[in-house]
């Protein structure tokens, strides 16, 4: 081997190679896992308040998929115009997630105000009345309740 030749091609740079793609491809899969692990949820709690914001409480009941026990009149003692919870003109999904000790339930934690657009932190007058409500879901057929 001379001074200015360069020396002979390993296939050590391939394999390197190989082992930093598939390193990749297993972090993406994770992220991509974490990222869409909750969006069927997700998508039925955005469903369930945008009918809500639209005042549309007869779809956010069936939505909700009662039990026989919580009629309308309480789903709107709790979420109607002048509920516990209501007026909903606005809302953000904050967290879902999968309680411990549930393998069918997720919780979702929504920040739900009566002023549309969601108020900032700094409007302290506005903010104040912005309610942190967390609902659980049923993940098979997607029915809601309150956590027990």
């Amino acid at each position: 081997m001379a001074l200015f030749e360069p020396p002979d091609e390993t296939a050590s740079k391939r394999r390197h190679l190989k082992f930093v793609v598939g390193a990749l491809l297993i972090l993406a899969a994770g992220v991509l896992y974490l990222t869409l692990r909750f969006y069927p949820e997700q998508r039925a709690a955005q469903r369930f308040f945008d009918a809500l914001v639209a005042g549309d409480t007869n779809t956010a009941y069936q939505l909700w998929k009662a039990k026989p026990s919580y009629r309308l009149p309480d789903f709107l003692t709790d979420w109607g115009p002048y509920g516990y919870y209501g007026p909903v003109k606005s809302y953000k999904i904050m967290k879902i997630s999968s309680p411990s000790d549930s393998t069918s339930s997720v919780a979702v934690e929504v920040a739900v105000s009566p002023f549309a657009p969601l108020p900032d932190a700094s409007d302290a007058e506005k903010s104040r009345r912005t309610r942190v409500v967390t609902v659980w879901m049923n993940t098979e057929d997607k029915s809601f309740s309150f956590p027990p």
